[in-house]
This record gives structure tokens, sequence and C-alpha cells, in this order.
């Protein structure tokens, strides 16, 4: 029972239910602050694991969800940026590799504002966070407000995202940069082979691969690619975790697609606790614009990575041999000449008033004043460093070079509710054509182009599917109006989670378990589809509702009576028209911006 008395677990359901499986997973693989990805594999807690994971945690216990995200934010450094990896102290260091004496976080990344009283990486990954914490604030607001959940996340949410768009547009056209391929989150993808051919490898003898000791070597990255991360990651220490000096940078639309769908839920976030929410949202709508104009590959149908220092001497070749040289126009071409580059322009001009000043108020203590010195200390930080990020980034190649590798990255802008019409209507033809086959040949969509010269349906992120970006699919689809494919997509990953035993990933065709079994985001995002109502559009849609019936039959008959749909539990669902939460504080009229507010791993990983 929630803090607000509805019921959202119930433990009554059939022992071997799907929804009581994918509980089990997660209380097995739960330290007491926070959960590991799966206990032999990933023995630490990781960045955007933990944020899928509190997603799913949100239906069993809105309380340890929230702890999931605190402990996770708790480790932030003071520049802003979210480590990919915190360390659990109790691992010994062999058992991972790169181990926390290879990061040497509070050393190296000193000059950052590393936390000194616990170990981490010092490189990124995706920010579904604010996100996270939206969805896991309207699970029980009453909870959430009685321990101010989200006023104390807030800043550090803040924080983490002017990082990210200041410290890395290293393109200068306001998309945020990933510097190691480990912060995309796939990890493997051949989307890097192109950028990471730049970079000389480390010798194999100066490190040990540990993911070697729990998968088999057909199915992990090559060598090479390994002796390659190790670099990239060496450099990065080396050089006091400073962007904008490294070998590797690359814009890549999934990435910035979360960093703009978290940008709509931070500013659910700050209008919750009192504050305008206006500025973020037209920052995440331009951003999407910029996403657009950067990335978006009309001939090709969907979105592509964008090597920041790939091409010739001006950044306008593709590697393709298309030309694409962007200059200074564009979305954001006018801002492209400050360090404050891209969408945080405005957030610097109305600093002082409108959002901002709001949110210095005194609404119930909602930025009490250590929080405002947690984003003073990033403020600092990030002054300090502008010189080796984005002035940095005005001496390299600005327009880059796209890479012409069809990866599921580039199909989930879908997940953006300001993104054209005409653009989803063609990211869903291509999703279901030949290079993705969802909906006919793959069962889920697979990390990879099918046809691509790179697949391998069971190498890691080289072409198997993986849960959470189908998730993040069947959202899109269901925001875009596309009901149908969603329903059929939700079927599918509910009867592979429960075929292939909450797998880390599975071959897209057939549905074979790879990598860890019982994995967490897996389990985590098999209870969040468990606990989705029934749609309008399955009434007349028999077939399709058959399908989701086979999937969680064990589930679906005690649904509607044990679990109470709160808003925000159908993340991304415009279509279904629930009222936003509205501040007890606030009784301004309020039309939603995004669906949000509607209710709207890598075996290396580092």
């Amino acid at each position: 029972m929630t803090h607000s008395g509805a019921y959202v677990y119930d433990p009554d359901r059939p022992a071997g239910s799907l929804h009581l499986r994918a509980a089990r997973v997660l209380e097995g693989n739960w330290t007491g602050t926070s959960t590991v990805p799966s206990h032999g594999l990933y023995p630490h807690q990781w960045s955007w694991d933990s944020a899928f994971i509190a997603i799913g945690l949100r239906h069993l216990s809105p309380l340890r969800a929230q702890t999931e995200l605190e402990t996770l934010l708790g480790a932030q450094w003071g520049d802003g940026r979210i480590p990919h990896i915190v360390f659990n102290p109790s691992v010994p260091l062999d058992a991972y590799f790169p181990s926390p004496d290879f990061w040497r976080s509070s050393t190296a990344g000193r000059a950052a504002g590393a936390p000194r009283t616990v170990q981490t990486s010092g490189i990124v990954q995706p920010p579904v966070h604010a996100l996270a914490a939206w969805l896991v604030h309207q699970a029980d607001p009453g909870l959430s407000r009685s321990r101010s959940f989200l006023s104390r996340m807030y800043p550090r949410l803040a924080a983490w995202h002017r990082y990210l768009l200041h410290r890395r547009d290293l393109g200068g056209g306001g998309l945020a940069s990933v510097v190691h391929p480990w912060e995309q989150g796939m990890d493997n993808s051949p989307c890097w082979d192109a950028p990471l051919s730049r970079v000389t490898p480390a010798a194999p003898r100066s490190f040990r691969r540990a993911d070697l000791d729990h998968g088999s070597a057909e199915d992990r990255p090559t060598d090479l690619d390994y002796g390659r991360y190790v670099r990239l990651a060496t450099d990065y220490r080396d050089g006091g975790y400073a962007d904008g000096a490294g070998e590797f940078a690359v814009e890549d639309p999934a990435f910035n697609a979360l960093l703009i769908a978290s940008e709509h839920a931070l500013a659910a976030i700050a209008q919750e606790l009192g504050a305008a929410g206006t500025a973020r949202h037209a920052r995440a709508e331009r951003l999407t614009a910029a996403l657009v104009e950067r990335l978006w590959d009309p001939a090709e149908g969907m979105f592509f990575c964008r090597d920041v220092y790939g091409g010739d001497e001006r950044g306008g070749e593709s590697y393709g041999g298309d030309a694409r040289d962007e200059g200074e126009s564009g979305a954001l071409g006018s801002e492209r000449g400050s360090p404050e580059s891209g969408a945080l322009a405005s957030e610097r001009r109305s600093s002082e008033s409108g959002a901002h000043g709001s949110e210095r108020g005194s609404r119930s203590g909602a930025l009490a004043p250590e929080q405002h010195s947690a984003e003073s200390s990033a403020h600092a930080s990030e002054r300090r460093s502008r010189q080796s990020g984005a002035h940095a980034s005005e001496q390299r190649s600005r327009a880059g070079a796209l890479i012409p590798e069809r990866s599921v990255a580039g199909l989930l802008p879908l997940i953006l509710p300001a993104l054209p019409r005409d653009i989803a209507a063609t990211l869903v033809r291509t999703a279901g054509g030949p290079h993705f086959g969802l909906g006919g040949v793959a069962r889920l969509a697979p990390s990879y182009d099918l046809t691509g010269h790179a697949f391998d349906p069971h190498r890691y992120w080289r072409g198997p599917a993986w849960f959470n970006t189908n998730w993040l699919l069947e959202r899109g689809l269901r925001l875009h109006g596309e009901h149908g494919r969603a329903e059929e997509l939700r079927a599918a990953l509910l009867e592979t989670a429960d075929t292939s035993g909450f797998a880390e990933y599975v071959d897209p065709y057939t549905g074979e378990a790879c990598g860890a079994l019982g994995f967490s985001w897996t389990a985590a995002l098999t209870l969040d589809l468990l606990h989705e109502p029934a749609r309008a559009d399955q009434a007349d849609r028999p077939d399709r509702a058959d399908r989701a019936d086979r999937a969680d039959r064990a589930d679906r008959a005690d649904q509607s009576t044990h679990v109470v749909s709160h808003p925000g539990h159908r993340a991304f669902d415009k279509a279904q028209g629930t009222p936003p939460h509205t501040s007890h504080a606030s009784h301004t009229p309020h039309t939603p911006h995004s669906s949000f507010e509607t209710g709207a791993k890598g075996g290396d990983r580092g």
C-alpha cells in the first residue's frame, strides 16, 4: 500500500506469474541502497540502469524507487556529471574491469568535483534520470512530497543537464556529445567503428578483461575494440576528465532524445515545485529542432550519429561521401558563437527572472540553501572548465560527418512529443522496414541494421535486441498514435521477457536469451508494461489483444482490481488524455507541453 493508500503491488498473485517473477529479480539484485544490473557480470550501480530500474520499482515500492535515484545522484560530481558507475566498496577489485583503481575518481577527478567519499567512474551514461524522477514522483505524490523528493532531486538534475548542454556541446550546434562509446550505453555499436579507428589501442597486457569470465568471446567486443575503449578512458582520466580534448566525440540521436525527454520532465518537476517550466519546454523544443537539423537524414528515413571530428577539414563530408556542410546556419546557428551555445543561452539570459527566479523562492523549501550551494558549485566548476570544453570545440570541426550506420538509436527520437509529424511517420515506416523488421521478421527491434555489414544477432549491441530500447520504442509508437503497433510490441516484449528468463538481451529473430539472466532493467520494464491499463484500441483489434493476453495471462485477471493507475504510469502516452497532476500550491491553469505531463549493458560497460 502506498502512502496515499492505493494498492500498487499484490502479493497474492499466482506464484508463477510474470509479475512476481519480475519482482523477485529486483529483490534478488537489491543491495539495500540500489539495484545491481546482475550480481555476476555487473556487481555495481550503473547510471541509466538505475533510472530504468526506478521506473519499474515505482510499481512495487515508490520509496525504494526514490532511494535508487537518491543513491545514484548522491555520487554526482561538482561539475554536474552523473557518473556511469558508482562502485560498491565491498566488491573485490578484480571482479570488474575497469575497477575503481583504474578510474581514480577522487584524485584524477578532483578538479571536476568528484566526490571524496565514494568511488565512481569518470564518464557518463544517457540522461534518463529526470524522466525517471518525475514518473517515480507520480507513482505516489504524497510520499514524494512528504520526503521532499523532488525538491532534493531538482537542483542535481538541473546541474546534470547544464553539464551536458554546456560542457558537452563539442560540435557547437546545441547537442550533447559523448566522449566514449560506453557513455552512449550501446557500447559495441558499429556506429563507433569509424570514430574509434583514429584511436591507438592500449596494449593488451595493460589490462585484464573481466567480462570474458562471464560471457563468450564471440558475443563480446573484440580485444582490439576493448583496447581502444581503454585508451580513450585512460587519456580522459589522465587529462583530469576535462571535456573537449579527446579524439572521440559523437552526437548520438538516442542520447540527445533522452536528454530532450528529460528536459520536458524537468519542466514538469519545476512546475510541481511552484516554478514555471516554460523555459525548459522551449529549450526542449529548440533541442528537438537541432536534433532534426544535425542528425536527420530524410533520404534514409532515420537519424544518424554525427562524428564531430570526422570528415574533411571543413567537417562537411559524411563517411558516405555526401556533402553535409552545415556552416553556421540552422536552428541554433545564431547562438553558436557563445561558450553558452545552443539551448542554454536562454537560461543564462533568464537566470534572474521568470522560471528561474521563481525557482529561487521559498515554495516549501523547494530550493533550500544547501541545494543552492550544490548548484553554485556546479556553476563554478562549469566556469573553470569552459576553456577545455566549449572553447576547445571552436577549434575543431563543428559540422563533422554523419556516420552511415543504422542503429536502433536512430529510431528513438520517436519518444519526442515535438517531433515533426512527417518525421515520426517516416521513423515508423523505417522501424517496420527491412533494416529493423519490427512487426515482421524481427520479434523485437534489433540494436543494429538486420541487413548491415556488421550485423551479428548475438554480438553485443551489433544486432541483438534490448528491452530498454524496445520499451522506449513502444512508448514512442503510442505517443504518435500507433497504438496497434505499440500493442504488438508490448506483447512481444512481455512474451520474450517471460520465455528468456529476463535476459539482458536476446536474438532479435528468435528471442533466444543472451548475456546475463535475471537482468534488472528487463524485469523492471516488464513490470512497467504489466501495469499499463488496457488500451481503448484493443477493443477493435482482437488479434493484438489476444497476443497481449497470452504474454501476461497470469497477471491480467487481477490487474484491474489491485493495480491503481496513477497519472504517469502511461509514460509518453499522450493519447490517453490523462489530466496532468497539478501542484497543490498553484491553481494556475496549465496546458501540457508533453506527454510526460499527461502521464505521459554492456559486458564491458566501462
